[in-house]
């Protein structure tokens, strides 16, 4: 009875563990991966220069830096996910105009 009881102490500590583990910001970290994608993609099937691919994975980074910054405290706020969003949505329109514009890798 006592090796049941520790058994089920153990793996609710293991999930409640995990369910701390998690980023602050799944939605973001889920867009980030998408943009890197559509920049890889782009860059492969030469709808991207290398500059504009350049350009925009540094967008990226910077998104990335700021949702860091954001979780520095431990808490990311609604104000600041918001903010995150917005630069989210911005690099989104970027990488949209710079794949269907008229230049095109050589």
């Amino acid at each position: 009875m006592f090796n049941v009881k520790a058994l089920v102490a153990a793996v609710a500590l293991t999930f409640t563990g995990l369910a701390f583990a998690q980023t602050a910001t799944p939605n973001i970290d889920k867009r980030q991966a998408n943009q890197e994608r559509r920049i890889e993609q782009g860059e492969k099937s030469g709808q991207l220069t290398t500059k504009e691919a350049t350009r925009l994975e540094k967008r990226e980074g910077k998104l990335e830096a700021d949702k860091e910054k954001a979780a520095a405290d431990g808490k990311v706020t609604k104000k600041e996910r918001a903010k995150l969003q917005r630069e989210a949505n911005r690099d989104s329109k970027a990488i949209y105009r710079q794949k269907h514009d008229a230049q095109k890798a050589k």
